[in-house]
């Protein structure tokens, strides 16, 4: 699925694209209904910022991080996209199903 990066104040190198794509591959792959992603590279003075919004049924996933250096925050938001995947995956599952047929038996 192709991702559309863009970057505030900042030129999108073929480099940080493959490693912004290399990095998100992870995600992608944790989350099963994904319908777009959107990804935003953002520089102010010394901050480094990377935000990220994942559009995936039943709502969308937002996670940015700050970071000193464009790499470290790209692995930041990962990271905490990752978690949310997981999270919003999990809220999905029917749980209660499980419990429905241990009181059958």
């Amino acid at each position: 699925m192709p991702m559309n990066i863009t970057g505030h104040h900042v030129d999108v190198t073929p480099a940080l694209r493959d490693y912004v794509n290399g990095k998100m591959e992870r995600v992608i792959r944790h989350c099963d209904q994904l319908t777009d992603a959107r990804c935003i590279l953002e520089v102010e003075k010394l901050r480094h910022k990377a935000e990220a919004t994942l559009f995936v049924s039943g709502g969308t996933i937002f996670a940015e991080a700050v970071a000193d250096d464009m790499y470290a925050a790209i692995d930041s938001l990962v990271d905490r996209l990752d978690r949310r995947v997981k999270k919003h995956k999990d809220k999905q599952k029917d749980h209660h199903a499980r419990d429905a047929n241990k009181r059958l038996a």
